[in-house]
């Protein structure tokens, strides 16, 4: 143990140097303040790692495709080799995950893109669902104004018109080089000549079979036989076969927005929902138009943020997060350090809260961004916070603003040889949407009404609060957490981040973050590194085995901080680094299936 006659000095620089391994495990703790905040002095535990698995980065000199599924992946870097650009990958990357990732991937979903070109200009697409024409806000309660259990989850009125093929025809219009039919056709042979399933594909599959025969009756889709009564389960290795979903993509290849939006695929559509109680039409479907829309850019010391605005509510958060943290040394008190914790859980908390208060579809709601992400704003609201005491979320609301009134998704991330990039998270929301399959056409529906607020107040799938700003509304795109972000440093091309996960998309997404420039982790090392997570309400912050050595588990519990360790994990993250020599640092989350390719 530390005596305390030790200077801070010391302490700070026996504390630097302990930082410098890979493990930066606790066994005692002892604290010196300078400034402002505690810092920590770590003994390490040489049995302990901070990592979920030991895996390395995937490197690259002319591109890298990172995504949920290796067979996405190697049709992104086929694309690249071939003379696309990082934009003709993430359509060919996007349609592919549709046919090998049927847990997220996605033609009935939706979702949002940002793009850095070569010279630095930024771009950001909105391809989010939307609310059907006949929607309203109390759709989903009952004659006694209560929440109906299930109903914005599962089935066909859990679905959003689908903004997924209009965003991907809007970024190949605009950006694409080479041919539509070319970046279409790789999902296609998937579709019909099948691919093998992964251990994790076949365990989803089996998961949710009764699930998907109960919802979709008599249909044989994603079944291992034609016998709707068939018990056979699925197995590594099996092929996946699916015609009906190779149809639907030529249709889109060979009439592009049209093959989607109109004629039989839209027939088909909104002859489902019909059948199955849904509100989707074929007028829905012609009037669904992706956004573009400008980007969030904010500086982070040396950084330039490059992130997504709302419908998705995760850049304005990220940006929050670190403009909360940026006074304090994270660097010097270490990953996951009791001080490190404290002001990362007190940013999670009041940020959660301001998405609950103020964020919805902009198109509707007027909201105040530059406000909320200012740091004069920012400072106030970090003003109760004190090092002492866990601050009750009970007494925690969104910010106050003059004149202001009041779980399955997928990302991938992409390098082209020019420098190019594009960061894209898209989903189904829960996992395989609403388990609704459309007859004859073989996708999967979303169920992205779950994330309208269906009553102010009561908690979605995920957990999460909402107000009135993101209440149901006709042709509304409800409020998402995803956060596709690109990075620079100097002004060039640094980072390439996002995951999937619901609510902690952007805890997941704001701690890879701060891993790389404040705790000098490899991009690897930083998806790999295990994650906590903080959402305002419920007031408890989960936290993946490992993540907190139990002194800092005792150290937080002392000053009233709620903590539940997981059983399962966090984040599903899939990065591209620029490293200072210009190689690509492609990192891959070992938490799945997900896989890094360059070349």
């Amino acid at each position: 143990m530390l005596k305390r006659s030790l200077s801070a000095s010391l302490l700070l620089a026996i504390f630097i140097a302990a930082c410098k391994t890979q493990t930066p495990a606790l066994k005692t703790t002892a604290s010196v303040r300078e400034g402002q905040g505690v810092y920590q002095f770590v003994e390490e535990d040489p049995l302990r790692k901070p990592f979920f698995s030991d895996r390395t980065g995937e490197l690259g000199r002319n591109g890298m495709v990172a995504s949920a599924h290796p067979a996405a992946s190697a049709v992104g870097v086929a694309i690249l080799k071939a003379g696309g650009n990082a934009v003709d990958a993430a359509v060919a990357v996007h349609f592919a995950l549709a046919v090998v990732y049927p847990v997220a991937g996605n033609l009935g979903g939706g979702g949002f893109m940002v793009y850095r070109d070569k010279s630095g200009k930024a771009y950001t697409l909105d391809y989010r669902e939307k609310a059907p024409g006949r929607a309203s806000a109390n759709m989903y309660l009952d004659s006694a104004g209560n929440v109906i259990p299930g109903l914005s989850i599962s089935g066909h009125l859990a679905s959003g018109v689908p903004g997924a093929v209009d965003g991907m025809v809007e970024i190949h219009k605009r950006f694409g080089k080479l041919s539509w039919a070319q970046v279409i056709q790789p999902a296609i042979d998937l579709a019909n000549n099948g691919y093998a399933l992964t251990e994790r594909d076949a365990t989803g599959l089996n998961r949710v079979k009764a699930n998907l025969l109960k919802i979709n009756p008599g249909k044989t889709y994603f079944f291992k036989t034609t016998s709707p009564a068939d018990t056979t389960t699925w197995h590594t290795g099996d092929k996946l076969v699916q015609t009906d979903l190779a149809k639907t993509l030529q249709r889109i290849q060979q009439q592009g927005r049209a093959g989607f939006y109109e004629g039989e695929t839209a027939r088909l559509l909104a002859q489902e929902m019909q059948r199955g109680g849904g509100m989707i039409t074929e007028e829905d479907l012609r009037n669904y138009h992706s956004v573009w829309r400008d980007p969030i850019q904010a500086q982070y010391k040396e950084y330039n943020i490059i992130t997504m605005p709302p419908t998705s509510s995760g850049g304005v958060a990220l940006v929050q997060l670190m403009r909360l943290n940026e006074p304090y040394p994270l660097r010097k008190w270490g990953w996951n350090s009791d001080s490190t914790v404290q002001v990362m859980i007190e940013a999670e908390r009041r940020v959660y809260a301001d998405r609950a208060k103020f964020l919805g579809d902009p198109d509707f709601v007027k909201m105040p961004l530059d406000q909320l992400m200012s740091k004069a704003y920012l400072q106030n609201r970090f003003a109760d916070f004190s090092f002492a005491r866990a601050t009750d979320s009970k007494v925690v609301s969104g910010g106050a603003i003059p004149g202001y009134e009041s779980m399955e998704t997928t990302h991938f991330s992409i390098v082209d040889k020019d420098m190019n990039a594009v960061s894209s998270t898209t989903t189904l929301n829960g996992g395989y949407g609403s388990r609704v399959v459309v007859g004859g056409a073989g996708f999967l529906m979303n169920n992205e009404m779950d994330d309208f607020s269906v009553k102010p107040g009561v908690p979605n799938m995920f957990g999460l609060i909402g107000n009135k700003a993101n209440a149901i509304a006709p042709n509304k795109r409800m409020l998402s957490s995803m956060t596709p972000t690109i990075l620079e440093k100097d002004g060039k091309l640094f980072m390439v981040v996002g995951t999937p996960g619901g609510s902690t998309i952007i805890t997941s997404v704001y701690q890879t973050i701060l891993n790389v420039i404040e705790h000098g982790m490899t991009m690897q090392q930083s998806v790999n590194a295990l994650k906590f997570h903080h959402q305002w309400l419920p007031d408890n912050t989960i936290f993946e085995n490992g993540a907190f050595t139990e002194p800092i588990v005792q150290y937080l519990q002392s000053r009233g901080y709620q903590l539940e360790k997981l059983t399962n994990t966090l984040g599903r993250m899939d990065c591209v680094l620029v490293r200072p020599d210009g190689t690509l640092e492609g990192a891959s989350d070992p938490r799945a299936d997900n896989t890094a390719r360059g070349y």
